[in-house]
């Protein structure tokens, strides 16, 4: 039924999400092997190896026109305290200005008047991660060889790597920079990088305020955990540590705080509300006079750079240090300078910080794998839309099973899982939403739930199937972060994915992640477009519906000419007359009555016979009855997500982009399926069907000349 599916498609396309037209941030392909910087596509204007070449044939810097330098790339509500800025160029205002001095170490990134320390905790843990921090600040562009004012970083989004093109004019007061810098003045990766990101998320006041575990994502493509140590800290949770540190892993923590309490400073010399980066786990050897062993040891850094440090035991001038050996103390680069790094024991970091965040690096996260990225990754995306398939949580039955289902296999359990359970991570996060908050919109609260499959059927799970079966797992809560993950332990074999929002009718469009230990297979559930079989159960005439026929058929014989037919406009007459009424509606219309006579009017004459009269007026009952079926309450309307039950019952079986397109041709605003849209719904697939069918050749597929195709579509 491929003519069918492309034919409804067209029906929505005017409500299908269009790409926003930014030219220079650039889609460099997905996954690390494809990764290609030059990458463009049509229509996506000059890549930045065109940009660079024209500005020194000219002699100019570039000036970019998607970001300017003007307020709307500062701020759409708030300006900063410091304001009037001034855009200036790094050689404009420090001497010898260069990318990177030395080496890109933490000690790099400091905060300025922006409320984004989740974002330098980020660029914080990057700078641990030489290969990692190279894929995002690309090492090939400088302020001496070949400058044109022109710098570009690449970001991982929603399962793509883009590449992001800036020029270099940054936001100054009085020759200072006003947000993210270095300790040296002529240091300029971290401000140009903090740049990129404002621009891939639509300037810099969008930045205020967000996880760390967000950037972290973007910086590598990895999949977030999130700890709850204040609540539920695993016993095993230093190992787990130490092995993602092993493993590249990039990892940040913070002290959960209140709004009125943000960035306030405990006795202890921590803040509360304030995102810090792990920098290093150890195990820290100490040799006593009467003892010797090693402990479990955590380094964290504040962004802030400054005296903000841990005052406890194992701080910077702590007696504890005196324990440690020289060279072992040279080897964990003990600095006794107020940078904003201190080491912390483990007991003392999962007792006062109470969040913790572990990015696990997958597939995407680096070109060459070097074996520290073990997780397998599949990736779906999906969207959730009004009055298709943006069906709620599972408060909303109704609706639920309306959301996008994915299937995914467990096949084996873990080499080490004594209870021969297999480790999945889930991380759904929707896209764009960030950029949304210039027009006052935010994140949705999202989540899933996970079924485990009884058996390996095809198709869609119905509503009824999740009104008797509990999950098998589920997201811990609906959160508005962009990303909700979580770590499940679940015996092997099938199960199904279910992503919403919390409350129906809330559009985003998502991707589903879902990470393993060892490879699985995902993919949304769908069912191929296919009509025909009898009908399971068909509603029975009661004296109303027979009372109606008896009337209708009267009709028939009282407004048919002497030739024995009626057009459109005496059916009309006919039908509103016998369901008028019955259903609070204006009525059918003319149109509809046309259509509704193309059904039986097979040699075009735009009249009826009484036994194509009859035949359709068959139609119409039936119609009639299912929709009192799925009308429950009566009321005379029924949900845009109930719709596919009611299709299904007249064994109509739709793929999920075809009923999305049904769903929005036939349902008002209100997301609403009344009488005579759920008629003129079934008289479009029937006459549809019915052409399709009428060419099929054995192979399923169906043939048309262009005239042949015209009229009859144009017809129904």
């Amino acid at each position: 039924m491929s003519f069918l599916r492309r034919y409804l498609k067209g029906w929505g396309s005017r409500f299908a999400p269009r790409p926003d037209p930014r030219p220079t941030i650039r889609d460099t392909g997905r996954g690390s092997s494809k990764n290609k910087s030059g990458f463009s596509e049509e229509g996506q204007g000059q890549t930045y190896e065109e940009i660079k070449a024209e500005c020194l044939e000219s002699g100019g810097l570039w000036e970019d026109p998607d970001f300017p330098a003007e307020d709307c790339s500062i701020f759409f509500n708030s300006p900063p305290p410091c304001y009037p800025v001034e855009w200036k160029r790094p050689s404009e205002f420090a001497d010898d200005p260069q990318l990177i001095v030395g080496e890109a170490s933490r000690f790099d990134i400091n905060q300025g008047v922006l409320g984004d320390c989740w974002l330098l905790a980020a660029v914080a843990s990057l700078a641990t991660n030489e290969k990692l921090l190279f894929r995002v600040v690309p090492q090939d562009q400088s302020f001496s060889e070949d400058y044109a004012g022109i710098f570009r970083f690449q970001f991982w989004q929603y399962g793509r790597w883009v590449e992001v093109i800036i020029d270099d004019r940054l936001p100054t007061y009085n020759d200072k920079l006003i947000y993210m810098h270095s300790e040296e003045r002529n240091e300029f990766w971290t401000p140009l990088l903090e740049k990129a990101y404002a621009k891939l998320n639509g300037c810099y006041e969008s930045l205020s305020g967000g996880l760390t575990c967000e950037a972290m994502t973007d910086f590598t493509g990895g999949v977030v955990e999130l700890v709850d140590m204040a609540n539920d800290c695993p016993d095993n949770l230093f190992k787990v540590m130490l092995r993602a540190y092993e493993k590249g892993s990039i990892m940040g923590c913070s002290i959960n705080a209140n709004p009125d309490e943000m960035e306030a400073k405990l006795d202890n010399g921590l803040v509360i509300g304030h995102a810090y980066s792990v920098t290093a786990v150890k195990y820290v050897e100490v040799e006593t006079p009467t003892a010797s062993g090693v402990i479990p040891m955590v380094r964290v850094r504040n962004p802030w750079g400054n005296e903000c440090e841990w005052r406890g035991a194992w701080s910077d001038s702590s007696e504890e240090w005196q324990f440690v050996p020289d060279d072992e103390k040279e080897e964990l680069g003990l600095s006794k300078e107020y940078d904003g790094e201190f080491w912390m024991s483990y007991e003392d970091f999962s007792t006062n910080f109470m969040r913790l965040e572990i990015c696990n690096l997958g597939p995407d996260s680096l070109e060459d794998d070097d074996g520290n990225t073990r997780w397998e990754m599949t990736l779906q995306e999906g969207s959730w839309r009004r009055r298709s398939s943006a069906g709620g949580c599972r408060n909303y039955p109704r609706s639920f099973a309306m959301n996008p289902q994915y299937r995914i296999n467990i096949p084996d359990a873990d080499d080490d899982d004594d209870e021969e359970m297999g480790t999945i991570v889930v991380g759904l996060m929707q896209k764009g939403r960030r950029k949304l908050r210039k027009t006052g919109e935010d994140n949705h609260p999202i989540g899933y739930a996970i079924y485990q499959l009884e058996d390996s059927g095809s198709g869609t799970l119905p509503s009824q199937y999740f009104e008797t079966h509990a999950s098998a797992d589920r997201s811990p809560n609906f959160i508005n972060t962009r990303e909700n993950s979580f770590r499940h332990r679940l015996t092997p074999g099938e199960y199904v994915i279910v992503p919403s929002t919390f409350d129906p009718d809330q559009e985003a469009d998502f991707i589903l992640r879902v990470f393993s230990e060892k490879p699985n297979e995902t993919g949304e559930i769908d069912e191929e477009t296919a009509v025909g079989g009898e009908l399971e159960d068909p509603p029975e005439d009661n004296e109303e519906d027979q009372e109606q026929a008896n009337r209708a058929l009267e009709a028939f014989k009282n407004l048919a000419g002497e030739d024995g037919e009626i057009d459109a406009y005496e059916l009309k007459d006919i039908l509103n007359q016998v369901y008028g009424q019955h259903f609070d509606f204006g009525g059918f219309t003319t149109d509809a009555c046309r259509s509704l006579v193309a059904t039986r009017d097979l040699d075009y004459t735009g009249k009826l016979g009484f036994e194509e009269f009859r035949g359709l007026y068959g139609d119409l009952k039936l119609w009639k009855q299912v929709f009192n079926e799925v009308d429950i309450d009566g009321s005379g309307h029924f949900s845009s997500y109930e719709l596919r039950s009611a299709l299904k019952r007249l064994k109509y079986q739709l793929s999920n982009s075809t009923f999305s397109a049904v769903a929005m041709r036939y349902s008002n605003n209100e997301g609403l399926v009344e009488f005579d849209d759920f008629i003129s719904c079934m008289v479009k697939l029937k006459t549809m069907t019915a052409t399709y069918m009428s060419n099929e050749t054995d192979d399923g597929t169906s043939t048309f000349q262009m005239d042949e195709f015209m009229q009859t579509t144009m017809y129904s």
